[in-house]
């Protein structure tokens, strides 16, 4: 090798006359361990949040769904057999889906009713595995049967075998006036899938039922796609236009509940820039090392000087010597970072042990562990920029070394 890293690796580990110097080395190697690991902690986290937001709401939103224009999609099982066609299609299931209200004794409440065929919807969905109360297999044609989210029976205070009346929003026309519908129901189950906006205001009932109460016959409002890669749903989405003869509208969840993820998504970015400014200040104590290290190696540096070396090697020396500080300080918060990231769930259940609290609190989040989902990605991504800033602030000082006169640095030796 060339003897710039040599003697570049050499100042890293020699003893220093100055010990101040050494003090500062190991607090940037420090600092910048402790930032890296931050950073991949952090991004983890968000990862994991991601990836639970995602999970839960695909509990009950279908990756593709094809509706009707106006809210009514005919021959249905025609449009089931052309989307299948798609080799990457996995499941497929018709629903019917209106606004309505639920009432019991004085309690009223608006809610989505969605009418299913479960055998048909635990291929799209994973309602069967949320299932508290139940199960949704009790869903059956004609008998008028209904399962609610948690939140919603909580808050209509019914409980299974309870009859709720449901008013649909389309009535009778006679001449008096427009009567709503309203049909008695059977609570035959409850579910849970952790997002408000479901557990609150959504109630299943069989696909006839639906059809019934709101006067579709054999119509249904859309058919709802289980694809083989979830990330690939967008393409698919507008693929399957070429396969649809009828007149529908094709949206992929991305679009769907576009705003959880991208306010996820913005935080996640914003906590990265946040925590990057950590890794820039220890990065840049790096700056004040090699000039204080400059200033004790300048007898050093004129004596190099003196046998050949020329300015840029000098330079060199320095780059290796401020580079290896922050190699040490990276690698050291990559190995505790990643180590962190992958025992999150113990390590934070044993510190809200020892400091008796709980960071997430069951009666207000619905996610009360905190989850990681460590991306080698991020990881390297962290790792390049962090080495990137460690470059940048070996630069200045390595170039004052560079432009050290040998004569003035000898005269007073």
């Amino acid at each position: 090798m060339r003897y710039e890293f040599w003697v570049g690796l050499r100042y890293t580990r020699a003893k220093r006359r100055n010990h101040f110097i050494s003090f500062i080395s190991l607090i940037s190697m420090l600092g910048i361990g402790l930032g890296v690991a931050a950073l991949i902690v952090v991004l983890s986290v968000m990862n994991g949040f991601q990836k639970e937001l995602r999970t839960r709401i695909l509990g009950v939103v279908s990756h593709v769904q094809v509706s009707g224009i106006g809210g009514e999609l005919a021959d249905w099982t025609k449009t089931v057999q052309s989307v299948a066609q798609h080799p990457r299609v996995r499941a497929a299931a018709p629903y019917v889906q209106a606004q309505s209200m639920l009432s019991l004794d004085q309690q009223v409440r608006g809610t989505v009713v969605r009418g299913i065929l479960p055998e048909a919807e635990e291929q799209v969905a994973d309602f069967a595995k949320h299932m508290k109360i139940g199960k949704l297999d009790d869903l059956a044609d004609g008998e008028f049967n209904i399962v609610l989210g948690m939140e919603l029976a909580r808050a209509l205070n019914v409980g299974i075998g309870d009859k709720v009346t449901l008013i649909a929003p389309q009535g009778l026309v006679t001449p008096a006036a427009v009567l709503p519908r309203i049909k008695q129901f059977k609570v035959t189950g409850v579910f849970e899938v952790g997002m408000f906006e479901f557990d609150s205001g959504l109630a299943l009932i069989h696909l006839a039922d639906a059809q019934k109460l709101y006067r579709m016959d054999d119509r249904v409002t859309g058919v709802r796609l289980k694809v083989d890669d979830l990330f690939a749903a967008p393409r698919i989405a507008r693929e399957l236009l070429r396969y649809i003869d009828a007149d529908a509208f094709v949206s992929d969840w991305t679009r769907s509940h576009a705003n959880f993820f991208r306010a996820v998504q913005i935080e996640k970015n914003m906590m990265f820039l946040i925590l990057l400014l950590i890794v820039a200040v220890a990065a840049f104590n790096i700056v004040s090392t090699l000039v204080m290290a400059v200033t004790d190696k300048q007898a050093d540096i004129a004596i190099l000087r003196t046998l050949g070396a020329s300015p840029a090697s000098i330079m060199q020396v320095f780059i290796v010597q401020g580079a290896l500080i922050g190699l040490i300080g990276l690698g050291v918060g990559v190995i505790g970072g990643v180590a962190l990231a992958l025992n999150i769930e113990t390590v934070v259940p044993f510190i809200e042990r020892v400091f008796g609290m709980q960071f997430l609190d069951k009666s207000v989040y619905y996610i009360t562990d905190l989850p990681s989902d460590l991306q080698w990605g991020d990881v390297g991504i962290i790792m390049a920029v962090s080495f990137l800033l460690t470059l940048v602030a070996t630069l200045y000082p390595s170039y004052r070394a560079s432009r050290v006169n040998p004569a003035e640095a000898l005269r007073y030796e």
